[in-house]
């Protein structure tokens, strides 16, 4: 069987020349993602810098504990003058400016004894953490990961659709080969043994070519991430062995599961039957694929229904949208061949070449679905993640310009607002509370506290459902839905609420307000008082007509007009993680269009000598050959283009459920560039190979 492998792979090399491509970029870029992924489990182990020479390090009240559940306080306690003094009777005490964390020349024992639980006692390298990076660090490993994991997903679902279907398509076209072979005495078993046989060959060498370039590749990854802002200026790529082997074993897998389903149904196929139908495209959509294909799109469908009737907001998380249209486009892509002929009817094509390529599209079903399918991908990834984050980004924007006044917006740390006469001015500071969810849970809320609550209630313009702004007091709280409707119970305006404010301290605050969820900055709020640690770092201010802005710039100040402060953007992070995603399902749709169309073209010589007999110039025979590449890519665009319509629409009726402002971003240009370049491979691949096979 081995031999009948190597036999076939020989004979066949240019039908798996694309299987053999995109798996092996598939596993290289699989070891690259597990090689990134491996190296952001921690930050590298570094030498303290703020207290190096310092044996100990005491750092202040910086964590509060509800239950079993801890959380970081938004404002950490700094090291109190009594227990500064304690510190200082046991030996030299550095302070470096702040009390946020002290070094102490003592005992590591006798520091533990005397700070007891009024602080966090650091020896050794965890003096580490009382420096400024750690955090930052931390951060930024965190979007590495996030980055890493997205990307690696999406090539494991790309890899596997496209290596699955380059199988499919290409035991399609050997089924006069599998015919003769059961005319010849063979059984379905060893039909299906020899092409697995083949798909193992095939996979290990393309799979060891893979962790070849992912470990190639890994150190140039760290070097964009680097270089793009994503990754901090120390990360590197470290030697790890698990990453090749995980990714080694799942290109194997890919191949496997792949022609599993291809070899299947050349098993089942009788040598009569191949032989009689041959060059008819029958069949082409089994029942279990059918079904598998219905469950998984009204499965992406019930999903959607769901997270509108129960989490409206969950539509609007990353995770989620980057996740959730896989179900759509896979279920969609599966069924592709069900839907070419309904949607080739309503696309008209005028003329006789027009005329030509509708009937050949609606024909060749195999080879229509086959094209059509990695394009459905490609557009629906780019119309619904890139969609999906311009709309969020879009309708934040609009949300956060309906809920003020004012005219311009100051921004800055620690900002002392300029009195301006006839001006109304608002100061709010960046804290947080903490609020008990259920019997267990604890959940951390950023919130903003608000100096002025008359100048709050005049400018603030929020979706209010219940309350008033203006009662908001030392001793009240506005909260959003999402803690009125909480697991605890509903707490209504008037009730009392136990929280944990931003400095740990406990306290029970009347409800003045709840505010609709929106796109998740409405509240909660509070007075200064209950956030005496929040420096001011943003002041809305309404002028007077007439009014010179700049009379509000102080130093370390940035005066905006509100237009420009609330206008959409979109980190440059997540740009780049975007713009990794959607390349890495271009390349593939790429090399899918390239080898399918090739494969297909080249196994239509009579076909295409047939028409010239019948009178067609060589030039209409190419237009013929290329309009079916464009129309069948339109074909995948317009299914594309559905799925992703879907799916904003579920996000439009999610950010209605909010009470947000629906503004959609369809992303046109990211859309037609990805359309052009598959256009443009489908076209010039399908041409060079009709050339050759009409000769």
């Amino acid at each position: 069987m081995l031999s009948l492998a190597l036999l076939g792979l020989r004979d066949r090399w240019a039908s798996f020349a694309g299987s053999f491509v995109a798996l092996a970029i598939g596993v290289g870029l699989l070891t690259t993602m597990g090689l990134g992924l491996a190296s952001t489990t921690d930050a590298p182990e570094r030498a303290p810098e703020r207290f190096a020479a310092s044996p100990v390090v005491v750092i202040g009240t910086d964590t509060v504990t509800v239950g079993r559940v801890t959380h970081e306080l938004f404002h950490p306690h700094p090291v109190d003058t009594r227990l500064l003094a304690d510190l200082r009777a046991l030996g030299p005490v550095a302070t470096d400016g702040g009390t946020d964390a002290v070094g102490v020349d003592a005992a590591p024992d006798a520091v533990r004894r005397v700070v007891g639980d009024r602080g966090r006692v650091l020896t050794g390298d965890e003096r580490r953490q009382a420096d400024p990076g750690p955090e930052r660090d931390a951060e930024a490993l965190v979007t590495v990961n996030a980055l890493l994991s997205t990307a690696g997903g999406v090539t494991a679902f790309v890899s596997v659709f496209v290596v699955a279907s380059t199988f499919a398509f290409a035991v399609a076209l050997r089924r006069r080969e599998f015919g003769l072979l059961r005319t010849a005495g063979a059984t379905p078993g060893q039909v299906r043994r020899a092409l697995l046989a083949e798909a193992a060959v095939m996979g290990a060498v393309a799979s060891g070519t893979g962790c070849a370039l992912g470990a190639w590749g890994a150190p140039e990854l760290a070097r964009v991430l680097v270089e793009g802002g994503v990754a901090p200026e120390w990360f590197t790529v470290r030697d790890t062995g698990w990453p090749f082997h995980a990714a080694f074993w799942t290109g194997l897998a890919v191949a496997l599961t792949g022609a599993w389903a291809a070899a299947r149904r050349a098993g089942r196929t009788g040598p009569v039957e191949a032989l009689r139908e041959a060059d008819v495209d029958s069949g082409v959509l089994p029942p279990g694929r059918r079904m598998v294909g219905a469950a998984l799109l009204l499965t992406g469908l019930a999903l959607l229904g769901w997270m509108l009737l129960t989490d409206p907001s969950d539509l609007l998380k990353r995770k989620t949208y980057t996740t959730r249209p896989m179900l759509l486009v896979t279920g969609t892509a599966l069924l592709t061949p069900l839907l070419v002929r309904p949607v080739a009817r309503a696309l008209p094509l005028p003329g006789v070449t027009g005329m030509l390529v509708r009937q050949n599209a609606a024909a060749a079903l195999r080879r229509t679905s086959a094209v059509a399918a990695p394009v459905l991908v490609t557009v629906a990834l780019a119309g619904s993640l890139l969609g999906t984050a311009g709309t969020v980004a879009a309708a934040e924007a609009a949300e956060a310009r309906r809920h003020t006044a004012a005219s311009h917006i100051v921004t800055g740390g620690d900002l002392r607002p300029v009195r301006v006469p006839g001006a109304t001015v608002s100061p709010s500071a960046s804290t947080g509370v903490f609020v008990r969810d259920g019997a267990t849970a604890v959940v951390r809320y950023e919130a903003r506290a608000v100096t002025d609550p008359a100048a709050f209630a005049e400018l603030a313009r929020l979706p209010v459902v219940a309350g008033d702004l203006g009662d908001l007091d030392d001793g009240s709280i506005v909260i959003d839905e999402e803690i009125a409707h909480s697991e605890s119970g509903e707490r209504r305006v008037g009730d009392r609420l136990d929280v944990r404010l931003g400095d740990g301290r406990p306290a029970s605050l009347r409800v003045a307000a709840v505010l609709a969820t929106g796109t998740g900055g409405n509240g909660p709020y509070v007075t200064a008082a209950n956030a005496r640690a929040a420096a001011v770092d943003r002041v809305d201010v309404r002028l007077p007509p007439g009014t010179d802005p700049a009379v509000l710039r102080a130093a370390g100040s940035t005066v905006t007009p509100v237009d420009a402060w609330a206008a959409p953007r979109t980190s440059p992070q997540t740009r780049l993680g975007f713009v990794v995603v959607l390349g890495i399902a271009l390349l593939y749709t790429a090399i899918s269009l390239a080898n399918t169309l090739v494969m297909a073209t080249s196994v239509r010589g009579g076909e295409l000598r047939a028409l010239r007999l019948a009178g067609a110039t060589r030039p209409r025979v190419l237009a013929v050959v290329a309009g079916e590449a464009l129309f069948a890519v339109g074909i995948g665009a317009v299914l594309g283009a559905a799925v992703a319509a879907v799916g904003l629409a579920g996000l439009c009726a999610g950010l209605a459920a909010l009470s947000a402002p629906v503004v959609l971003a369809v992303p046109w240009a990211p859309m037609g560039a990805a359309l052009a370049g598959c256009a443009l491979v489908a076209v010039v691949s399908s041409v060079v190979a009709a050339a050759r096979a009409s000769r």
